[in-house]
């Protein structure tokens, strides 16, 4: 057989367990802070004495310091940027980009390809006298601009082909 190893028990008295060591052994926590001494009587002045008997001052507390203004800050502006708009055949409700007012657009109804093709096709088909014109004449086959109540500012245009 083999000589026992560092992990073989030896038969003897010393082989008995004994208990584990404590939380306070293990970890160390009284090792590294003394208990300080028990208050002396007597009249109480702005020193604290220390663990060796000799006067200390008290701990000082530390405060965050107060940002100071700074003369060259440069100052931040938000800016929202507004998510692009559809423009159809009906007013749309949105912020006027000119004015910055919630608005509901005006409409305004322009001759566009449909209105022009749509009046050639009527020519061509013998309709030459003025009934050609009837595509300028309603509104479901011309463009539409949208204008700003406020400022009349053109916001878009809704084109039909």
């Amino acid at each position: 057989m083999s000589a026992p190893g560092s992990y073989q028990a030896s038969a003897g008295p010393s082989s008995v367990p004994t208990a584990p060591p404590s939380y306070e052994e293990t970890v160390g926590v009284h090792s590294y802070f003394p208990t300080p001494p028990a208050p002396v009587p007597g009249p109480t002045t702005g020193l604290v004495t220390g663990p060796d008997g000799k006067g200390m001052n008290p701990p000082a507390y530390y405060t965050q310091p107060v940002p100071v203004p700074n003369a060259n800050a440069i100052a931040v502006q938000t800016v929202y940027v507004q998510q692009p708009v559809s423009f159809f055949d009906r007013p749309v409700q949105m912020c006027c980009p000119s004015c910055n007012k919630m608005i509901v657009t005006q409409l305004s109804y322009t001759a566009g390809a449909l209105t022009w093709l749509s009046c050639g096709s009527l020519c061509l088909l013998g309709c030459i006298a003025g009934c050609c014109f009837i595509p300028f004449c309603v509104d479901a086959l011309q463009d539409v601009d949208h204008y700003c109540p406020n400022c009349k500012a053109l916001l878009g245009t809704y084109k039909r082909l």
